[in-house]
């Protein structure tokens, strides 16, 4: 199933109802007078965000929302009925903006948060409403005001508690396979992540956190290189960035690895660099026992906290789910 996390789209209100022309007539009531009723309300569109979805697939495949018009009014002041709204659900973590100028309008983080997109039209009033003791049999009455139209757009950042960030094929698709029920796609080939996975991590005491990976970044993420950068935005809401090193890598030092991602982030959102932070050296399971007490001898002399992992061969990865624990559950209390 594709992950969509950007779309444009339109959205219409309902037009109100036309106001009514009638007049009463029944025998034995002499000057019956207008009776014509008002036009209902039309339908407004809603934003909502709900939990069960986890991207914007819908909008791949219908990119116009329109809500329906009020019902017209009738004779014996009887009121059109209003239009049904239109409601729109998102994933918690969509951001709402203008289509033509970009700026946010909302941002719906929270289960159940609501936005009035676009508001129905106003009923007309009927010929009740125009009699005055010099006209006492109005033959006008109003047309319905149309409903707001707009185009939007919406983006989405993923809500996790973690982020698994490196370079293409660190591990970290096989790492959130093994610490969850999640099942990306594992290749030995660059960009096997096309597109963010979420997993839930069941930790200890009950409690469980999720976990996002993101498609791997390379040098220049940050200004569109790769694939990456697309999808940088969805580590910006994580309490927790995991960086997942190649320590086996014959291309790229772990050290230089981990450079290269943490000038990935700076240069999107230097913010980043106050969330608590974890070096991954993965796939320990390649080398030595010398080699591994080498690569944590060079971070441990940069004053970098690293924790050695395999995560083909699951070696580290209770130590790891204990720490998150801590972090994210007994430390925050």
């Amino acid at each position: 199933m594709a992950f969509i996390d950007e779309a444009r789209f339109f959205v219409k209100a309902g037009d109100g109802g036309r106001g009514c022309v009638s007049f009463r007539r029944e025998k034995f009531v002499p000057r019956g007078g207008p009776d014509g009723g008002d036009g209902g309300m039309g339908g407004s569109v809603y934003i909502e965000a709900a939990s069960r979805l986890h991207s914007l697939l819908d909008f791949k495949y219908r990119s116009h929302f329109l809500a329906k018009g009020g019902a017209h009014g009738k004779g014996k002041k009887m009121h059109g009925a209003g239009g049904k709204d239109c409601v729109i659900y998102v994933p918690p973590g969509s951001i709402v903006k203008d289509a033509e100028t970009g700026e946010v309008i909302i941002d719906l983080v929270e289960e159940g948060a609501r936005y009035l997109a676009a508001k129905g039209g106003i009923g007309g009033r009927g010929n009740v409403h125009f009699a005055s003791a010099t006209n006492r049999a109005p033959r006008i009455a109003d047309k319905g005001y149309p409903g707001v139209e707009r185009w939007l757009r919406i983006e989405l950042k993923l809500i996790a508690d973690v982020g698994l960030v490196g370079l293409p094929n660190a591990g970290k698709s096989t790492l959130l396979s093994n610490i969850s029920a999640a099942n990306p796609k594992v290749a030995p080939y660059p960009f096997t992540t096309l597109e963010p996975q979420l997993g839930v991590v069941h930790l200890d005491y009950g409690e469980s956190c999720i976990v996002a990976d993101i498609p791997g970044l390379i040098d220049g993420a940050s200004e569109g290189v790769g694939l990456g950068h697309k999808f940088l935005r969805h580590v910006e809401r994580t309490r927790i960035l995991l960086h997942v090193i190649d320590a086996a890598s014959l291309e790229a030092p772990p050290l230089e690895q981990y450079r290269t991602l943490e000038n990935e982030l700076t240069q999107f959102n230097d913010e980043l660099m106050g969330r608590t932070r974890m070096v991954l050296l993965n796939k320990i399971d390649l080398l030595s026992e010398e080699d591994i007490q080498a690569v944590q001898q060079v971070f441990a002399g940069e004053g970098i906290a690293t924790m050695m992992i395999s995560a083909e061969a699951g070696l580290g990865l209770d130590e790891l789910k204990g720490w998150l624990m801590d972090i994210l559950f007994v430390e925050g209390e």
